[in-house]
């Protein structure tokens, strides 16, 4: 029995929808969905269905292109309302969420506890020159913006900061309620940690990657592993002995298709033993 975690499907795109259709069963296995699985909910649910038919469990937490609110022939939904959207999709499909109970991992090395979380991101993965009422227009001078600044809206929070902080909040108040019994398993999208951003042809997108806010978060909690995708970046580092994976498929233009989906599920439980494409092992 093992636990595996993989992001950023991206099933907008044909080939990785179609990839993701040839991924083998793996019936006794549990799958961490760490965001960024389409932009639809077409694309949520195709992913969904099709991946709780090959795992036992499967774990969702929402990455910035689930949030995108498109544009449709409807009413479409946006921000905390386009999130409740999701969260009834994935529990009408038995799939889990950051606002349901905290599952218990059952399988070896020994029961951890599984926190998937939804945080945002606050503009504060920034320089402290930059003050963040000018943290857009400075990443800008690059050519960087992120399409969330047209399609992913806070409704009916005043900013996307300001969401950021109350998931915050109500996420650390959630994980402070656990106690200190077993491990944790953190979840989530974004990185928990400046540091761990690293995009050396495009630093300035470090603002929508996640929050100062959780920069200790690994270790004011007992953590043993932190799962994020996001950054297309695939790698394993260690900050105080704690293990943060960043499990992202990616684009098209990320992975290398002849290897299949499966080549890069992470095992993130009971631990890591295999070898993926791409991944970087950083002390």
């Amino acid at each position: 029995m093992k636990l595996y975690a993989i992001s950023d499907l991206h099933v907008g795109s044909t080939a990785n929808k179609q990839a993701l259709a040839a991924l083998p069963s793996f019936p006794n296995d549990w799958l961490i969905l760490a965001g960024d699985i389409g932009e639809t909910e077409v694309h949520v649910l195709y992913c969904l269905s099709t991946l709780t038919q090959r795992f036992a469990r499967v774990i969702w937490v929402p990455g910035n292109h689930e949030l995108w609110t498109v544009p449709s022939k409807t009413v479409p939904l946006r921000g905390a309302a386009k999130y409740r959207r999701l969260v009834a999709i994935c529990r009408a499909l038995g799939v889990l969420t950051p606002e349901d109970p905290y599952p218990i991992w059952p399988g070896p090395p020994g029961p951890s506890i599984l926190a998937p979380l939804f945080l945002l991101y606050d503009y504060s993965f920034r320089p402290d020159t930059v003050p963040e009422s000018s943290a857009v227009a400075w990443a800008a001078e690059t050519g960087v913006v992120c399409t969330d600044e047209y399609l992913l809206h806070a409704d009916p929070y005043p900013s996307r900061s300001a969401w950021c902080t109350v998931r915050c909040l109500y996420s650390a108040e959630r994980l402070a309620e656990v106690g200190d019994e077993l491990p944790l398993v953190l979840i989530n999208h974004f990185p928990l940690r400046q540091d761990l951003v690293r995009l050396p042809r495009i630093p300035r997108f470090s603002l929508w990657c996640g929050t100062q806010q959780t920069e200790d978060w690994h270790v004011r909690f007992p953590v043993s592993v932190v799962v994020y995708g996001h950054l297309h970046v695939r790698g394993t580092q260690y900050r105080d002995g704690v293990r943060f994976e960043e499990v992202s498929l990616g684009n098209p233009q990320d992975w290398r298709h002849e290897l299949g989906i499966h080549s890069y599920l992470r095992e993130i439980l009971p631990g890591p033993t295999a070898t993926y494409p791409g991944v970087m092992r950083l002390p």
